[in-house]
């Protein structure tokens, strides 16, 4: 593709990381809470879902003995997506000595300017080990009593030289949110394994790294395009290179929710985009047995695990960020998470898919105009 070699972003790949793959709450809510539970000098949290619940008690009791045994708790909320966290709960940190700031606060007079959320979800210790993915800490992850109903998440557990750069953003993000900057890492976080990675980060409307990673990838790939997505509005250079990539023999497919999911609005509105891909040889899955959130790209041997759908409406408003995988070892891997995946899911054929009646296609059109309508609202 002209000119994606001479792309600018943020952060360089830095070689020296070990990364390790999360397969749902079962396996992440403990790691993460054991991360806390270790760190000896700093928690570094930015989550947009923090619900009241179990999960959250967990993971309070484990800051609040943080704070406790002199560790520096910074909390950043999204302040639309911690409405779920009570306010006993939001005192408890407070009085544990943890330091909260919101994300840009609701307020009636701000109009259009409070769909301008922090989607990210990060969770650093000691400056040594983060974790990243599409999860919050809410119960619906790692439900107490109907772990069958938990949301199919990936999240990434990261050590190396990369944990100072998802520190650096999350510095950034506190220093707008609170006002007082955070010290910077006294020293550069020691190599850990062998792979290479790099953070790619969504900060506005006209930065749009993650996109334009993605596209460069998916032009590139010669042998496969996996994307797993909880809410599917792709641009149309997505669709495109999408299209590209299938004509040049790479395996292009698609893993979206199912009838299971949090928003059927944009599920119906994302299906209108099926019958042009299928027709085209895009493979599409739609994951059956519980609601599919996680966000994970697999284009030969690059990896992107992170908080950013396949949405260009939530890339317009959203800050959001990836880790960006190198590393056949690790592709493996998600290889082979994902093809347990797609034997839990069903797939859309399209000689089925044009025959389906009208009243099938009916809200899709409906949840299109919708879309439409959002996206002029964005552009002003």
């Amino acid at each position: 593709m002209p000119g994606l070699r001479s792309l600018k972003f943020r952060f360089p790949w830095r070689a020296g990381n070990r990364f390790r793959l999360l397969v749902d709450g079962r396996q992440f809510v403990p790691r993460i809470i054991g991360a806390i539970d270790a760190a000896r000098d700093e928690v570094l949290i930015e989550m947009y879902l923090f619900e009241s619940g179990a999960v959250a008690t967990r993971v309070l009791d484990a800051l609040c003995a943080a704070a406790a045994r002199g560790v520096r708790v910074h909390v950043l909320l999204d302040d639309f997506g911690a409405l779920g966290l009570e306010a006993e709960d939001r005192r408890r940190l407070y009085a544990a000595g943890a330091k909260l700031a919101y994300y840009n606060p609701l307020h009636t007079t701000k109009l259009l300017r409070n769909f301008f959320r922090d989607h990210r979800k990060l969770v650093v210790a000691d400056g040594a080990v983060a974790f990243t993915g599409g999860a919050g800490i809410t119960d619906e992850f790692d439900p107490p009593d109907r772990p069958y109903d938990a949301w199919r998440e990936t999240m990434i557990e990261i050590r190396g030289p990369v944990v100072r750069d998802w520190q650096a953003l999350f510095s950034d993000t506190w220093s707008r949110c609170d006002g007082a900057p955070l010290a910077p890492p006294e020293a550069e976080a020691a190599p850990a394994g062998a792979s290479r990675g790099r953070v790619a980060a969504v900060q506005g409307p006209l930065n749009q790294e993650i996109q334009r990673s993605l596209l460069r990838r998916v032009h590139n790939a010669r042998t496969r395009v996996w994307i797993a997505t909880a809410y599917f509005l792709p641009s149309w250079k997505v669709r495109r290179a999408l299209l590209a990539a299938v004509r040049r023999g790479a395996d292009v497919r698609l893993l979206l929710p199912g009838p299971i999911t949090d928003h059927p609005a944009v599920r119906h509105a994302g299906r209108r985009f099926y019958h042009r891909l299928l027709r085209h040889g895009v493979r599409i899955f739609e994951f059956q047995p519980r609601f599919l959130h996680q966000k994970v790209a697999l284009c030969d041997d690059w990896v992107s695990i992170g908080s950013a759908n396949l949405d260009r409406w939530n890339l317009r408003w959203n800050l959001e960020a990836n880790q960006e995988v190198d590393d056949s070892a690790f592709a493996r891997a998600v290889h082979a998470m994902l093809v347990a995946d797609f034997r839990d899911a069903t797939e859309c054929l399209y000689e089925a898919w044009k025959q389906r009646p009208w009243y099938r296609r009916a809200p899709e059109w409906l949840w299109m105009l919708v879309d439409r309508a959002l996206e002029r609202l964005g552009r002003r």
